[in-house]
């Protein structure tokens, strides 16, 4: 896989690229429908991004989300997040009628205890329609997506049929001749479960086909796609059901050690996530094929990938089961360089950013820097007075993606509400401005992340609108009321669109169109899109 593209390539970026994109996920796009898809609101998104001169539109995690609706906990690796199916899509194609989609959702967030079964219902629907024979032309496909996928939609979609036929019930939870994947067991529940299984890969098969559209789009309009990829995985997870040799579990199947980051400045017993820790021996003996593999599923929908708690790749927090805090964990080391040498010769390349916050030690750094992947800054956690912060913008390298706030992040105008007052003086200090009555700070971080010398410039959209609290995606440790902010149509408007191509225009950082045409960052927007395919 070669990325350039003219002068221009995908991660890791040469100094003279510089381009800006917004973070937006799929979910919080405007939709009828209770939620946002892959339908016509993205596509209108993709319009606004070309249209206010953007290169990148950064999203969340696409898998099927379970326990808290978190995208950084799916239940596989691979499969897709059905609740992203475009029910418009589904109109076009013949296998629901306007009438089956009819709803009343409320417009600024995301109910997903009305959103869940009302997409069941009309995946259920339109199962319905095409076993009866609506839609032929789409049978060859549908059975050539289930022969390209098998090695991971088998498990999944029996997986599911088990979540279905159990009550959603956690799979450690299940008969244990299910948990230990005997086959007799297996045999029988394929027979018996036979419809729900097909019902879920054709819902994996829409979205698919729903997403390839999509980015084929995106592509002719010069925008390219980042997405974020998990570094664990959820324990209750089609991943590990399937492949518990890949993990350190008991005889019971039950997790060792689990994740965590250690007691630090900011928690004093540490956080306990859960997921459980990789067996990178077994991994290595594999030459990393799963870990490759769910990188290369994820490429199939995106031009480059957002590493999430890249340091994990070098040493991870590990804490015995069972321990009441995260104190009682130790580092162990992860697969270092032979894990990105491996996938850089079965990807052909490294298409990566690297989210390298948190406790970073030599190390982490050298990692990063030894496959020269662009790390992380966030311009959020500059202002604490020191001149050696690395997230002040005179510190960055140019292969560096910089953005105002993350997901995690409170968006920058409730950010700057709450800063202390010594931070709000260094925040104006270093932009070297007044603050003024009512400043528009949201505004002023922009600015600073656009015209740093980081090759890549992202914002939430919730910054592009200068929204407060209400807006935002999500609160570490809080374990609900997350990921449901949507934004409404009427909410970006014309002047702004118009006001964020300028900023990009004014700080140096083309469009693929205006990049083409000085010819300085790429010959042409075909030949990039072409590059950005062949990258997939």
């Amino acid at each position: 896989m070669n990325h350039t593209s003219g002068n221009t390539k995908v991660p890791p970026f040469p100094p003279e690229y510089r381009a800006s994109g917004l973070l937006l996920h799929v979910t919080s796009l405007p939709s009828p429908y209770g939620i946002g898809d892959v339908g016509p609101s993205a596509f209108s998104w993709v319009n606004l991004l070309h249209e206010a001169g953007q290169r990148w539109w950064q999203s969340l995690p696409l898998g099927p989300t379970g326990y808290g609706n978190s995208p950084y906990q799916p239940m596989s690796s691979f499969a897709g997040n059905a609740l992203l199916i475009s029910p418009e899509s589904l109109i076009s194609d013949g296998l629901l009628a306007e009438e089956d989609c009819e709803s009343h959702f409320p417009s600024d967030f995301v109910d997903y205890d009305a959103v869940i079964p009302f997409k069941a219902r009309l995946l259920q629907v339109a199962w319905k329609h095409f076993k009866s024979g609506s839609c032929t032309d789409l049978r060859p496909e549908f059975d050539e997506f289930r022969n390209k996928h098998e090695h991971w939609l088998d498990d999944y979609a029996l997986f599911r049929a088990f979540k279905l036929k159990y009550d959603g019930a956690y799979y450690l939870d299940w008969p244990e001749e299910v948990v230990q994947r005997r086959p007799d067991a297996l045999a029988a529940a394929r027979g018996e479960l036979q419809d729900e299984i097909e019902q879920v890969c054709f819902a994996q098969f829409l979205l698919f086909r729903q997403g390839d559209q999509l980015k084929t789009y995106a592509h002719s309009r010069g925008v390219a796609l980042i997405g974020d990829l998990p570094f664990f995985v959820s324990p209750d997870s089609s991943d590990v059901w399937a492949n518990p040799e890949l993990f350190v579990l008991d005889d019971h199947r039950r997790a060792r050690f689990v994740a965590g980051v250690p007691p630090d400045y900011f928690s004093s017993q540490g956080q306990l996530w859960g997921n459980p820790v990789y067996n990178w021996d077994a991994h290595r003996a594999t030459g990393y094929r799963w870990a490759i593999d769910r990188i290369r599923a994820l490429l199939a929908h995106v031009d480059a990938i957002r590493l999430d708690h890249f340091r994990g790749f070098a040493a991870a927090w590990q804490v015995p089961a069972g321990a009441p805090t995260a104190q009682a964990g130790q580092w162990v080391q992860g697969p270092g360089a032979t894990f990105f040498e491996a996938a850089s010769r079965e990807l052909g390349g490294l298409p990566f950013i690297v989210e390298d916050l948190g406790i970073i030690t030599p190390d982490v750094r050298s990692l990063r820097d030894q496959f020269q992947l662009p790390g992380t800054r966030v311009l959020q956690f500059a202002f604490d007075g020191h001149a050696y912060n690395p997230y002040l913008p005179h510190n960055f390298v140019s292969n560096t993606v910089v953005y105002t706030g993350t997901h995690d992040n409170a968006p920058t105008r409730e950010w700057y509400e709450e800063l202390p007052d010594h931070q709000r003086q260094n925040f104006w200090s270093y932009l070297k401005r007044a603050p003024g009555v009512n400043p528009d700070v949201a505004p002023a971080l922009m600015d600073l992340a656009w015209c740093s010398k980081a090759a890549l410039a992202i914002a939430p959209l919730q910054d592009v609108l200068n929204l407060g609290p209400e807006s935002r995606m999500n609160v570490p440790g809080r374990a609900a009321g997350n990921w449901r902010w949507r934004y409404r149509e009427d909410m970006l408007s014309p002047s702004t669109v118009q006001w964020l191509r300028n900023l990009t225009e004014t700080s140096k950082r083309p469009s693929a169109s205006a990049a083409a045409r000085e010819g300085s960052l790429g010959n042409d927007v075909s030949r990039e899109v072409r590059t950005l395919d062949r990258a997939s």
